[in-house]
């Protein structure tokens, strides 16, 4: 049984682009108020004129500490509460190990996990003192196995879903939900990283989904009675296996 998500509060992050957009896109589309956060603050102007009136701008940069800190009390200040929160923001880095650099590390690690976890823990508060919340959180397939030729992104990713399933648990008595979607490769801007010789051979073989793939995934958990939490949905191109 779905539930109506008209009036609900959203904010989600890396909003700008990829599956930030399309789930907003999805969850507009579908009744709710998007708060949609990015540091692209020109990018971020030009879509919630285009959106309309439920989409509302907040400009963060997610890798700095003070913006970070910042932003849900800045969100709070433009909506009255936060439903849910959605923290899909992040970066890739493939390759070997001994060919990545200590800042390309610092700041995967910083994007795809400290902010997450930073994100999470500000609202929570929030969400506990209203017995109620949705938090939803981008991870991969390349969190649920070693993907050797992308060690440091797939490193980001378990640490991620430990996060995510532990803290699941952890606000199970406070009435808050926290969930995560799982991804395979996704025709985005973080493509553009992958080694040339994968991303041929997946675009070749048909294994990429579009964004709005994700975005109807995370609009299914979103949708599920209270009752029901959908701890992980991992989404996949029919051939990725074969790839």
């Amino acid at each position: 049984m779905s539930k109506s998500l008209d009036g609900k509060i959203a904010v989600v992050t890396g909003a700008a682009s990829g599956i930030g957009l399309a789930t907003t896109e999805a969850l507009l589309a579908h009744g709710a108020i998007v708060v949609m956060v990015d540091r692209n603050e020109a990018a971020l102007k030009d879509l919630t004129a285009r959106l309309g009136p439920n989409a509302v701008a907040q400009v963060t940069d997610l890798l700095n500490a003070e913006s970070c800190a910042a932003m849900v009390p800045e969100v709070l200040a433009k909506v009255d509460r936060i439903d849910i929160l959605y923290c899909n923001a992040g970066i890739y880095i493939g390759g070997d190990l001994q060919d990545t650099t200590d800042e390309a590390i610092d700041r995967m690690l910083n994007l795809n996990v400290n902010a997450v976890m930073k994100n999470v823990r500000d609202v929570l508060p929030h969400m506990i003192d209203r017995k109620t919340g949705d938090i939803v959180v981008t991870c991969s397939i390349a969190g649920h196995f070693p993907t050797y030729w992308e060690p440091v992104y797939s490193g980001s990713k378990w640490a991620i879903t430990s996060f995510v399933q532990g803290m699941r648990r952890q606000m199970i008595p406070h009435g808050v939900r926290v969930m995560q979607v799982s991804p395979g490769p996704v025709v985005s801007a973080l493509l553009a990283d992958w080694p040339e010789e994968n991303l041929r051979k997946a675009k070749e073989s048909g294994s990429l989904i579009d964004p709005s793939e994700v975005a109807d995934a995370v609009l299914y958990m979103l949708t599920r009675k209270r009752t029901v939490t959908i701890r992980d949905m991992i989404v996949l191109p029919t051939n990725f296996d074969r790839v």
